[in-house]
């Protein structure tokens, strides 16, 4: 198990540049499997669970050749099915939440689709049912084996069809459109997730010969063909690491540029932050945060009630950030609710806050009230395990801020989706050291 050993209480300075999507990789990756011909894919994520994907994709006998640090190509064009039914896949893609977006392709292309029920954060249930009911309602016949916990869809032909979803599920709607984009005749998605990785989904299947309209609404209309051709696609970079910069440079103090940040697709994420105080301002497509020397102070609804933060489906407010959120307001001058509605464990890791110092109050499984320092009381340095990509993020954000040296367990989470993140923070000023 690797530990950061992380030299709080000092400011940092200088410019870092957001890697490529992970949420985004892992739709994308998926979908080379929906063509024999070359796909090449840039601004790839060096992380640990986009790695495994690609792993995962390579034992299905896709050609994989890597042609720089971050482009990839990927032919599908000789696809080991066996593989699906082997013992050593029923390991593979338990390890990866992700894995759940080979069954749509794999059931439109092939006409079978299988995956054992895949791991990831401990968050909270994640629901699998979007996936399936959307893939039966496309024609296709669906098991389950309790005992090996395994799943598998298999259909002669899709055939179009309209489906309301219950959920505005991502990694649904990605799995659903992967498989309506070769069935046979029209598919209406109705109450799907348009977030910008959704939508660059959409863009490069179109690119490879797909016919999806309305990209960027809750509504797709999706028109089969026949076969899909290869392309070339470059990733957005990563929004949940964007915010985590915010964050970092608002708690440590510091003045920092975010790099090629995508200005158009962050949607309200800078207003959030704006909301605590923190100055995030546009420069081109830079995002430049100075040094918040006399701290950052919490807007009050206009009512003057306390202000509420919340997570919603997309244009709303990602829930990947509010862990983030979370940490940043410990610092502000005043007080906000913060309302984790998807996830009913994502919480669970403000007691190692509340052991730093921060004033906390966790209401349920879902809500916290943080109550800012306003710097007048530094955090204290503690030992602390991180449970999940996201809150390890903010574990290392507030030993960064605190006062004395920290260390930070079971930092694989952290490598799950941030790529090189110790030897990129030391290039801006962290006191940072990896330990074995």
């Amino acid at each position: 198990m690797g530990t950061f050993k992380i030299e709080g209480g000092h400011q940092l300075k200088g410019s870092i540049q957001p890697q490529g999507a992970k949420n985004e990789a892992l739709q994308i990756l998926c979908a080379v499997l929906l063509t024999p011909e070359k796909v090449t894919i840039n601004n790839i994520p060096d992380i640990v669970d986009v790695n495994k994907l690609i792993k995962l994709l390579e034992k299905l006998g896709v050609k994989i050749e890597k042609l720089s640090r971050s482009t990839y190509t990927f032919q599908a064009n000789e696809v080991n099915l066996e593989y699906l039914e082997s013992d050593q896949f029923k390991i593979d893609g338990r390890g990866l939440r992700g894995s759940i977006m080979i069954v749509g392709p794999l059931l439109a292309r092939f006409g079978k689709g299988y995956i054992p029920k895949p791991g990831g954060d401990k968050i909270g249930r994640r629901r699998l049912d979007t996936h399936f009911e959307g893939l039966i309602k496309l024609g296709a016949k669906f098991g389950y084996s309790k005992e090996e916990q395994f799943y598998g869809v298999e259909a002669d032909k899709l055939k179009g069809a309209y489906m309301l979803l219950e959920e505005a599920s991502v990694t649904g709607t990605a799995n659903i459109v992967m498989a309506a984009v070769l069935a046979e005749g029209q598919t209406t998605i109705y109450n799907a997730a348009c977030e910008p990785y959704l939508q660059q989904l959409c863009k490069m299947l179109n690119r490879m010969g797909a016919k999806i309209s309305g990209v960027g609404s809750n509504m797709l209309i999706i028109d089969g063909v026949e076969t899909l051709g290869g392309t070339e696609h470059t990733m957005l970079p990563d929004m949940i690491e964007i915010g985590s910069w915010i964050g970092l440079a608002a708690m440590t103090k510091s003045e920092l540029t975010i790099t090629n940040v995508s200005w158009n697709d962050l949607g309200i994420i800078p207003s959030v932050f704006r909301k605590l105080g923190i100055t995030v301002e546009k420069q081109g497509d830079d995002i430049f945060i100075p040094a918040h020397t006399d701290g950052y102070e919490i807007q009050n609804f206009i009512d003057g009630s306390i202000l509420t933060i919340a997570d919603a489906p997309w244009p709303g407010f990602t829930p990947d950030l509010l862990s983030i959120i979370l940490v940043v307001a410990t610092q502000a001058r005043g007080s906000v609710l913060i309302h984790q509605k998807m996830f009913e464990s994502r919480l669970f890791f403000v007691d190692k806050l509340i052991d730093m110092g921060a004033k906390i109050i966790l209401c349920d499984p879902h809500r916290a009230t943080v109550i800012g320092h306003d710097f007048k009381s530094t955090l204290k340095a503690t030992k602390m395990t991180s449970p999940d990509i996201r809150a390890g993020v903010s574990l290392l954000i507030a030993a960064l801020s605190a006062k004395g040296t920290s260390t930070i367990m079971n930092i694989e989470q952290i490598d799950r989706g941030y790529e090189n993140i110790d030897e990129r923070l030391r290039a801006i000023g962290a006191k940072i050291e990896r330990l074995d």
